[in-house]
């Protein structure tokens, strides 16, 4: 027996009634996208913002559509860029960020109706089947786009006249014509995809830069008393003499004297030990007040105008905490957490205690007016000429207060950046990153073996991580002393510098790096002995091992070499000896000269060999040879022809074979190379 089809049922809401609509066209699966819309991508000037959309329809009408942009809040017309077809229904078109700002960009698409109809025109009319209709069919079409456009019109007038079909079939086919009907395209019923995403356009320093870290105070000749802002501008020179673009400074604040940290992190200090810059607040003041040892905010001024005059940049760490000397302690009691009995909470990592640190509370009642004042620490340091901040433990705070206070500080300063100085888990740290941090550090400084590198690069640079999170490759901080930098001597600096300025585009190292220190304060420990964090150290800066020509070259080839400055276009390339790092960085789209931002004279410079070589010897304490394998096919060399290479670390040329050629770091000479083909 025929089974009766079930009745349809009906899902709209009791009361409410069905409203058709054309939209026929899809528009799905939009990226870059981060969260649904929720955060905006990154980009700086110059870069593309390649987009992919799948769209498709019911049916068998062909589609077309667009790619649109705007400055956000300045522009209200969008400009368009036409998508184009790729396989399985998807479809792309990419813009360029030409400032910074904020852009939003979307995928609107329609039913390309001249296109459906030229399609069928054209099978007929070579079947030889009579076109009579369709042509009528055409010529409304046309008629329809031709307000005000003379061509169309006589266009229309041609495909329905009594000439010959063949005549009017080739008119309809024109390639000009096509132009025409799809700049007047017919987008009733189009879709337009919901929501508006975003791109937050940073400024240059935020994609590539080299970051050193100094603490103001050991620049003193005399070790009882704190150098001078004064003094630590004559370390400036040489600094950039090294080719890095930021000097970055720990807190500068007045530090409390309850609890204050002894040498070695030791609870009982001397009199005039000097504590840790971390404990901020005093009688002097806070979060806006400058550590009187250091001179001041006058003489901040002026360290940061002489920086600027030898093209550095100076980012400060701003930690959010105070110590029990702190005015907020006094002003605003409510700001912190209280123990039952009703004093305040100190910080703990147990075992650990830090009886000299208060944390906030971001639940307090009054959580409006902390937001406020916090924001007005940025606001106070931007406004005497700094607009990078490191950021001291931000997912100890709340999510919800970055994200709007990296937001109301951008409106002000757009160019400001945030490094966000978050260790933790992959999930909290990508978080950050979405919420406003300009850069991440990461995981690099435990990622020391060929293997592990390969596979933490790769989730950095391919996967959807790479279009909100930047990362920041420090080498050490004056937390962190890896036990690869205790025990494998000069040659582990050389090759984690060379690692970390190649395979980022922005990388960092702490004072002392260059003189290869790596003693820690016990087994086991990752921390320093006689840290700077607690005491004054005052550093031979030319002392016998330095590595400071090295960091000078290093420096020098990523400026001049622009592959070196993103993080795309990074590849892995294989060896058969596991402990050889091989990979390669080349220009992404859009990457040549003269459309990224940047100073003219630097862009006249700039080399633009398509690809930079890296290969390095992950293995610190011995010699480690074998054969690695170059993409001779994509550089259009030959598989057998010969072809020379040149290591920019010294001059040093070879003449290499084919795909495969043989590489030997010795620790004792180089750790690694860094080449380019010169033919």
């Amino acid at each position: 027996m025929r089974r009766r089809a079930p009745a349809v049922r009906d899902e709209v809401p009791s009361g409410r009634t069905v409203e058709p609509t054309h939209q026929r066209v899809i528009v799905e699966h939009v990226r870059p996208e981060i969260d649904g819309g929720r955060f905006p991508i990154k980009r700086t000037p110059g870069e593309p913002v390649v987009v992919t959309a799948d769209v498709f329809a019911d049916g068998h009408d062909l589609l077309a559509g667009v790619l649109k942009y705007r400055i956000a809040g300045r522009e209200s017309e969008w400009t368009e860029v036409p998508l184009s077809a790729l396989d399985n229904d998807s479809w792309t078109a990419s813009f360029i960020v030409a400032e910074v700002g904020r852009y939003e960009y979307t995928v609107e698409a329609w039913i390309d109706r001249f296109g459906s109809w030229l399609k069928g025109l054209v099978a007929k009319a070579d079947a030889g089947q009579d076109v009579a209709s369709e042509l009528l069919e055409g010529a409304a079409l046309v008629d329809a786009a031709a307000t005000g456009h003379h061509d169309l019109r006589a266009t229309a007038e041609l495909l329905r006249s009594d000439r010959a079909q063949p005549e009017r079939v080739t008119a309809a086919r024109d390639a000009n014509l096509g132009v025409l009907m799809q700049a007047h395209a017919d987008r009733t019923g189009s879709t337009t995809y919901a929501p508006t995403l975003a791109v937050t356009v940073d400024p240059e320093r935020a994609r590539f830069g080299a970051w050193y870290e100094m603490f103001p105070r050991s620049c003193t000749p005399d070790p009882s008393r704190s150098g001078t802002f004064r003094e630590a501008e004559a370390r400036l020179p040489e600094i950039a003499s090294m080719g890095f673009d930021v000097v970055y400074l720990p807190p500068i604040h007045p530090i409390g004297r309850s609890f204050r940290k002894g040498p070695n992190n030791s609870l009982v200090p001397e009199p005039d030990d000097p504590g840790s810059p971390w404990a901020i607040g005093g009688p002097e003041g806070g979060h806006t007040a400058v550590e009187p040892g250091l001179g001041t905010v006058a003489d901040f001024d002026n360290f940061v105008q002489t920086a600027r005059s030898l093209r550095l940049q100076v980012a400060l760490d701003i930690a959010f905490q105070a110590s029990p000397d702190h005015p907020w302690v006094r002003e605003h009691p409510e700001w912190f957490r209280h123990r039952p009995d009703g004093t305040i909470k100190y910080a703990e990592n147990p075992p650990k205690k830090y009886q000299d640190i208060y944390p906030l509370d971001f639940d307090s009642t009054d959580a409006a007016g902390l937001w406020t004042e916090l924001k007005g620490v940025f606001l106070f340091w931007a406004g005497h000429g700094v607009t990078i901040f490191r950021v001291d433990n931000p997912h100890t705070k709340s999510f919800r207060f970055w994200e709007w206070c990296i937001a109301e500080v951008k409106r002000e300063y757009p160019d400001a950046i945030f490094l966000s100085e978050a260790f933790t888990r992959p999930k909290v740290m990508r978080y950050l990153a979405k919420s406003g941090f300009t850069q991440s550090y990461t995981y690099f400084t435990w990622r020391n073996s060929a293997p592990e590198l390969r596979e933490y690069l790769t989730e950095l640079t391919t996967t959807e991580v790479r279009e909100y999170m930047r990362p920041n490759f420090f080498a050490n901080t004056p937390d962190i002393l890896h036990e690869y930098l205790q025990h494998g001597g000069r040659p582990a600096f050389e090759v984690r510098l060379v690692l970390a300025a190649t395979l980022g585009a922005s990388y960092g190292i702490y004072s002392g790096y260059e003189l290869c220190e790596n003693v820690a304060v016990r087994p086991g420990s990752e921390e320093y002995l006689d840290s700077e964090k607690y005491q004054i150290r005052i550093r031979d800066w030319n002392a016998p091992g330095n590595i400071k020509e090295l960091i000078a070259r290093v420096n020098q080839i990523r400026r001049e070499y622009r592959a070196l400055q993103f993080n795309e276009g990074l590849r892995f390339h294989s060896s058969d000896n596991a402990a050889l790092l091989c990979f390669s960085k080349s220009l992404p789209r859009s990457g040549g000269p003269g459309q990224i931002s940047g100073e003219a004279a630097d862009e006249a410079r700039q080399r633009t060999a398509p690809r930079v070589f890296v290969v390095a010897n992950t293995d610190p304490h011995h010699l480690q040879h074998g054969w690695i394998e170059m993409p001779v096919s994509e550089l259009g060399l030959s598989a057998v022809g010969t072809y020379v290479v040149e290591d920019l670390l010294d001059g040093a040329r070879y003449t290499w074979r084919g795909a495969w050629n043989y590489v030997r770091l010795d620790p004792v000479e180089r750790m690694a190379h860094i080449f380019v083909i010169v033919n």
